[in-house]
């Protein structure tokens, strides 16, 4: 069992939220987080039971007196009516940590949520291990490139991970059942995910008929991985219209598969691109679905810079969500082809983040960090997440920084 960093999050919000709700994608431990949080203290009931989902949806008042507070409610998107429903229990008995709600869509929770539990609920994304989870280490700092942050790692890190160690972690995925059952096939664990992510969640959304299509449609996205969004481009390639693309993609943003980066910009300049940049956040998952069938072919096949890229930035996406923070990410690229892969707005500051798989990162790296300054903000200390052994200056401004302090 892995210690998850979300869990003094949980603990803490729970003693000044009535509920708690826990979203992110199927298998990545909401619930077993809750159970550890929760000690047998609570009962327990899950909406993926076909038995509790039917007296959830057809007579939700019912479900409440059968499962009262405190309680953990699994999948609850199944049963968007129980919303109101606990919302009245709360109003009434007005104490903290009455509710704990998991759920894997939050396409069909928002609704039910800004409706019925507005103030009354805190909600906390969830993706698999982090690397430091996976490590036994703690991290209760989110990643942010200042030289505090930048100490207090490298007294807490002894080795970090080399280059081909980060690669295996890159083909495993963050899962935590690949890492807590060693026995596990990772492809049949995927094969698997696939075939019951389909039939429970999208074919529920999206009533798609052509199974097969969708799962064209996942490779595509996956392929595409670190890089401008093109609806066209994925469309084409799938055989679907381009609002298909759209709602498809929507769905795998509010299962916590995707994430869509912004563009930094601001009306100073209409030099830069505004489009969207595309991550699928497991890595394990991508690098199935674009068949890569070893951590060696991984390492030197033509993905193996946009798989680095996407596996650094959930990394630093963890270190905030699994903070119970949400950050403020950017990229920045104008139409001179000047590009910062991730910007972090903080306090006011920019914070330039550049990766690299390189082990010898030069000055040149961070070439682009200037270009920032434009943007009439504050530009704060920049860093290169590479393979260097250590941390090393670049310059004034910027530090090299292993991947494994992540």
């Amino acid at each position: 069992m892995y210690k998850r960093t979300l869990k003094e999050t949980v603990e803490k919000t729970s003693r000044t939220f009535p509920a708690v709700m826990i979203t992110g994608p199927r298998q990545v431990g909401k619930t077993t987080l809750f159970e550890t949080c929760a000690e047998d203290r609570r009962g327990y009931v899950s909406l993926d039971n076909l038995e509790a989902r039917t007296i959830a949806q057809n007579d939700p008042g019912l479900f409440i007196q059968s499962y009262p507070p405190p309680v953990i409610i699994d999948e609850v998107q199944y049963a968007p009516d129980l919303f109101s429903h606990i919302k009245i229990v709360i109003d009434r008995e007005k104490k903290n940590g009455l509710y704990w709600l998991t759920g894997s869509q939050k396409f069909h929770l928002m609704k039910g949520i800004t409706e019925s539990l507005a103030g009354r609920v805190a909600l906390i994304n969830l993706l698999g291990l982090s690397q430091a989870e996976i490590d036994g280490r703690s991290n209760g700092t989110p990643f942010l490139p200042t030289a505090e942050w930048i100490k207090k790692t490298r007294q807490a890190v002894t080795k970090p991970l080399p280059l081909m160690s980060v690669f295996e972690r890159i083909w495993t995925g963050s899962f935590p059942k690949l890492y807590q059952e060693k026995d596990v096939s990772r492809d049949t664990f995927y094969q698997s995910y696939l075939a019951t992510y389909i039939q429970r969640d999208v074919k529920d959304i999206l009533a798609i008929s052509d199974e097969t299509a969708f799962l064209r449609f996942l490779r595509a996205v996956a392929a595409r991985t670190s890089e401008l969004l093109n609806y066209a481009d994925m469309a084409r390639d799938v055989g679907i219209d381009q609002k298909t693309a759209k709602a498809w993609l929507s769905v795998l943003e509010t299962a916590g598969l995707v994430y869509l980066l912004q563009p930094y910009y601001s009306n100073v300049t209409n030099r830069l691109v505004k489009t969207p940049k595309l991550y699928f956040l497991d890595t394990g998952l991508c690098s199935y679905l674009t068949k890569w069938p070893t951590v060696e072919t991984l390492e030197a096949g033509s993905m193996s810079g946009a798989l680095l890229e996407t596996y650094v930035f959930s990394e630093v996406l963890k270190s905030y969500w699994h903070n119970g923070i949400e950050p403020n990410f950017y990229y920045y690229r104008d139409t001179d082809q000047k590009e910062v892969d991730l910007v972090i707005e903080s306090g006011g500051t920019l914070y330039p983040v550049e990766i690299k798989k390189t082990g010898t990162p030069s000055r040149t790296a961070s070439k682009h960090f200037t270009a920032l300054e434009k943007l009439g903000k504050k530009i704060g200390h920049g860093v290169v997440l590479c393979f260097v052994p250590e941390d090393v200056p670049l310059s004034k401004d910027v530090t090299a920084v292993p991947i494994g302090y992540l």
